[in-house]
């Protein structure tokens, strides 16, 4: 089990940025390895901050490694092997069949409910 604690801030501009704290007191800086699809990303970045306890984890997203659909990306900690968190990019043809079908599945439970109801109003009066 890892003891530290990684919490997203934000991304933007194509980074991905969070805070790294330890649980407890530590000093030696955070071993952290991004992947996606079992690949290591490049230019995983962690920066103490200036106020001592806490680290920043910047991960720049590949733009060869964007792409339709959804790509999961891992943050694990190195030492432990323990996953901290995850992320996912969606885009593109394939998210867009996606919501279709979840829509179209949507719409016929709610027509299934429809017509239960109506069926329990009029045996009911």
């Amino acid at each position: 089990m890892s003891n530290l604690t990684l919490t997203k801030t934000r991304l933007f501009e194509g980074v991905w940025e969070g805070q790294l704290v330890y649980d407890g007191e530590h000093t030696i800086q955070p071993d952290i390895e991004v992947t996606h699809l079992e690949r290591p990303i490049a230019g995983v970045q962690v920066i103490e901050s200036e106020s001592a306890g806490f680290w920043i984890l910047r991960v720049q997203i590949p733009a060869e490694v964007i792409a339709d659909g959804v790509q999961t990306f891992l943050i694990r900690d190195r030492r432990t092997g323990v996953t901290l968190d995850s992320f996912a990019l969606m885009s593109g043809d394939a998210l867009g069949y996606d919501i279709r079908a979840e829509m179209a599945l949507l719409r016929e439970e709610l027509d299934l409910l429809k017509r239960a109801f109506r069926r329990h109003c009029l045996e009911t009066t």
